[in-house]
């Protein structure tokens, strides 16, 4: 380490601070993907076409969330800047503005979802067999978006405080209280699918209290304002409208490879599922070290410390390199052992085993990606972000397209979809990121 830097409560070496940093922050983020794990484990047992329902109804819920991620993404860089000049109480009365705005889009988003579900599954192009337990999942699950957008929200606030473990805290909890209520709610009262959507909007909800509660002691104490206040309410939607972009186009992406699944028969689909329920299980664990990248560089760049900024980012990009490499081996070698988790059927095992190698195969290249996203959210450079996410989505798009029209089902189509997406997009995002960061913009 060239340049230490001194923050507020940490280390004056960057290798502990990440660390300090990182390793709650891992635990918090493997607990959301848990989640999705849990379902697919759990609705798996009921049959290929209630797990492919499961994937159709999650595409569109984790899309009105992901969607919504700068509520935690522009909530940290924006505190953490405001902590690194100084001013912990403005940070906190925007920390408070987000957590309004969450509340009322969560609101909002969820009388919407809950009178469009139908067309929203019938225009992923399901098959009757499909779409009653897409519909029942998504209409059960969608009460507890609110509590979802507020997490995302509270968890922002508290990464700029450079607090993750209390996320953490509520994360465990919530995955384990959402996993026993899960499993009662689909076998023994005997809802099914619609079950695991009732026990994850319950968890979301109650989660979303956990945590704006400990917040709102943090900004009494800073004597930072409780109530909504629409400039302020404003100035967190104005800040967060780059990253809604980028994140726009990595959600159209994810879409796309939902739509192309679905064409290729309910044996691609439910394989899809899986994969990507642990492709986004083994991304949450690469972001640990992107989430640490953004409080710190915050700071760093709040307090005026470009330099160690810089450092930073070249020594996490290493690492995610590193981590990257190592999961996807384990995911590789492992998939045979992985598969039987989440499926019974034979046709379905055989395509997440190969889906899962090629996955695994690309996972590198993703901890690249992962951790220069968080360096540059961290450096307040959405804009850039929001340009190159639709530079990227359309490079894409021809990918895609080739396998939609030219791809069999089965495990040769989920093969060629994950080729498209890890091979293509990813690489396409890793070569516009780390153009950025090899430049001086970002630190400006």
């Amino acid at each position: 380490m060239n340049q230490p830097v001194d923050l507020p409560g940490g280390s004056k070496n960057l290798t502990k601070q990440v660390l300090a940093l990182a390793l709650p922050a891992l635990g918090a983020l493997i607990a959301e993907p848990v989640f999705v794990l849990i379902d697919s484990a759990v609705v798996g047992r009921l049959g290929a076409n209630e797990l492919a329902g499961l994937a159709l109804a999650s595409a569109v819920l984790m899309t009105a969330v992901g969607l919504n991620i700068y509520l935690a993404y522009a909530t940290t860089a924006a505190v953490a800047r405001h902590i690194g000049g100084g001013n912990r109480r403005a940070g906190l009365a925007l920390g408070i503005g987000g957590l309004w705005l969450a509340l009322g889009l969560g609101i909002l988003l969820a009388i919407v979802g809950l009178l469009t579900a139908q067309p929203l599954i019938g225009a992923l192009n399901a098959s009757a067999d499909i779409a009653p337990h897409a519909i029942a999942y998504l209409v059960w699950s969608l009460p507890g978006l609110p509590g979802m957008l507020v997490v995302l929200a509270a968890t922002g606030v508290l990464r700029g405080l450079l607090d993750t473990r209390t996320p953490l805290i509520v994360a465990v909890i919530g995955a384990a209280f959402n996993a026993a209520m899960s499993i009662v709610l689909v076998h023994p009262v005997g809802m099914g699918v619609a079950g695991s959507g009732a026990a994850t909007a319950l968890t979301q909800i109650l989660m979303g209290l956990a945590l704006a509660i400990v917040v709102l002691r943090h900004a009494r104490r800073a004597h930072a304002s409780w109530r909504p206040h629409l400039g302020g309410i404003l100035l967190n939607f104005k800040a967060g409208m780059p990253l809604f972009v980028r994140t726009l186009s990595l959600r159209a992406a994810f879409l796309l490879t939902v739509f192309v699944a679905t064409n290729l028969g309910a044996v691609t689909l439910a394989g899809h599922q899986v994969v990507n329920a642990w492709w986004g299980f083994l991304a949450f664990g690469l972001d640990a070290l992107a989430i640490a990248a953004q409080a710190l560089v915050g700071q760093m760049l709040g307090a005026g410390n470009a330099d160690t900024a810089r450092e930073l980012a070249r020594r996490l990009a290493r690492w995610g390199i590193g981590l990257g490499i190592i999961l996807g081996l384990i995911t590789a070698l492992g998939a045979q052992f992985i598969t039987p988790l989440f499926t019974a059927d034979p046709a379905v095992q055989d395509a997440v085993v190969w889906g899962l190698v090629v996955a695994g195969a690309v996972t590198g290249v993703g901890g690249y990606v992962f951790v220069l996203d968080g360096v540059l959210i961290g450096a307040g450079d959405g804009v850039y972000l929001a340009r190159v996410g639709v530079v990227t989505l359309t490079a894409f798009l021809p990918l895609i397209g080739l396998v939609y029209f030219f791809a069999p089902g089965g495990t040769a189509g989920l093969v060629w979809i994950w080729v498209a997406f890890g091979g293509g997009y990813m690489i396409a995002r890793a070569v516009a990121n780390g153009t950025r960061v090899a430049g001086e913009k970002w630190t400006q």
